[in-house]
This record gives C-alpha cells, sequence and structure tokens, in this order.
C-alpha cells in the first residue's frame, strides 16, 4: 500500500522558515519522482518543487526558486522541502505526490505527479504578514 504522510507545517512570520517532510512507504523509493504541490483557497493546485530519486534531478517553481530547496534522505524513505524567507502568497495546504520514473524529462514527470500521482493528506502552512 502506498503511503505518503506529511508533516511540519505550521504558522511562521512573513521571512520565517520551516522544513515540511514527507514520508514515503509501500513503493520502491529509488525509483520514484515525488514533488511537493501546493493549493490556497480558491485557487489551483501548483507545482511547488520535485525530485528524481533515480538521478537526482529537481525542479522548483520561479516563485520559490532561490527560495526552497528540495532533498531526499534515501535511509529514512523521506522527501524534504526546506523553506526560507516565507511570504504571505506561500500559505497554503502543501501536498507531497510521487509517481514511478520511467526517466522521461520533467514537464512530463510533473504532468504525471500532478494528474496521476499519490497524494498525501496535506501539511497546513500559514505565512502571517
Amino acid at each position: 500500500e502506498v503511503q505518503l504522510v506529511e508533516s511540519g507545517g505550521g504558522l511562521v512570520q512573513a521571512g520565517g522558515s520551516l522544513r515540511l517532510s514527507c514520508a514515503a512507504s509501500g513503493f520502491t523509493f529509488e525509483a520514484y519522482a515525488i514533488g511537493w504541490f501546493r493549493q490556497a483557497p480558491g485557487k489551483e493546485r501548483e507545482e511547488v518543487s520535485c525530485i528524481s530519486n533515480k538521478d537526482g534531478s529537481t525542479y522548483y517553481a520561479d516563485s520559490v526558486k532561490g527560495r526552497f530547496s528540495i532533498s531526499s534522505d534515501h535511509a529514512k524513505n523521506t522527501v524534504y522541502l526546506q523553506m526560507s524567507r516565507l511570504e504571505p502568497e506561500d500559505t497554503a495546504v502543501y501536498y507531497c505526490t510521487a509517481v514511478y520514473d520511467y526517466g522521461s524529462e520533467w514537464y512530463y514527470k510533473l504532468i504525471s505527479l500532478r494528474d496521476f500521482g499519490f497524494w498525501g493528506q496535506g501539511t497546513q502552512v500559514t505565512v502571517s504578514s
């Protein structure tokens, strides 16, 4: 059974930091791409950052580039999202998702993660102004 459990969300002031965790189980961690998406009320879900556990390549949305950093701990089957210089616009529920990595380019990985991935329950991030 595929399971993804997000944690680490909370309430922080603008400019602060949080580290989100995505604990994975039920699949071969090293063969999957794992990504973070977020959704704010009234808005569509958007990709934030993703990592391929096969080759270590990463993706960052322009809105978070330079502020967020994604990493993968294969010993713990856990993906982290280090978030710094947080802004009120970062307020959202953050979800972890995973898809088998067939080696496609990131454009197709992102589509697969969004539309076909296994999703966790999400963790709330609130950034006060």
